[in-house]
């Protein structure tokens, strides 16, 4: 009799889980950062009953748009998704752009809603100043290069979002030398007003700074709100 409830125990636990995981998250790393800066907010939404993927892609080796194919096509392919009826990202800077892209050329029925936290929509004015330089080529790789704010700026050509879309900007910087590059309030790599795009439902301003947005526990706390609600704040 015990073993017998404990089996009936079990199997309402494991049903529990997929029924709680029946909405998947799909995370996406910034330009020369990988998987493990996301592992935060990735133990966040897997506690939340999220089935999550955390990408982990090579920002430096190619183009926005082949990145965007490459990471994206093969999260939507992963197992831990097969069962989702939506699919949700949240994405970090350079992660941010990828979704536009991917989604400014491919369709998909279970998308959800996104978050993105310091995305670079318009550019950025460090790579209008730097983006020229070898070592800055050396160290961001192609799709660094696309990140300005002229008339070569991929964002810039992307387009209005054509999704649930939730921008989360930071106002404080570490880094000085850029944020001396920027004009208005900044997160170290890119201003406020150059987060947003048109199309997106909410934006919200953070007191924290660019490098570490996905660890700050309220940039946290409000994307899985938006995730679950479609808002920010309390509805």
């Amino acid at each position: 009799m015990k073993r017998a409830a404990l089996t009936v125990l079990l199997l309402a636990s494991l049903a529990g889980v997929c029924a709680r995981a029946s909405e998947g998250v799909v995370l996406l790393h910034g330009l020369c950062r990988t998987g493990a800066s996301m592992r935060k907010l990735e133990a966040a939404l897997a506690a939340e009953g999220f089935a999550v993927v955390n990408v982990d892609y090579a920002s430096r080796k190619a183009p926005v748009d082949v990145l965007a194919d490459s990471a994206i096509g093969e999260a939507l392919k992963s197992t831990a998704l097969a069962g989702c009826s939506r699919i949700h990202f949240v994405t970090h800077s350079l992660g941010g752009i990828l979704v536009r892209s991917y989604f400014a050329r491919h369709t998909e029925p279970r998308l959800g809603r996104v978050v993105m936290l310091g995305p670079p929509n318009g550019g950025s004015e460090v790579v209008d100043r730097l983006g020229g330089w070898r070592l800055f080529r050396a160290l961001n790789g192609p799709a660094g290069g696309e990140l300005g704010t002229g008339l070569d700026s991929k964002p810039r050509a992307l387009g209005p979002a054509g999704f649930e879309l939730g921008v989360i900007a930071g106002d404080r910087s570490i880094n000085w030398i850029n944020s001396l590059m920027i004009p208005g309030p900044d997160d170290g790599k890119v201003s406020v007003e150059r987060t947003k795009v048109a199309g997106m439902k909410e934006h919200l301003v953070v007191h924290c700074t660019h490098p570490f947005m996905m660890e700050n526990r309220e940039v946290i706390a409000a994307a899985i709100r938006f995730l679950k609600t479609g808002r920010f704040g309390i509805p």
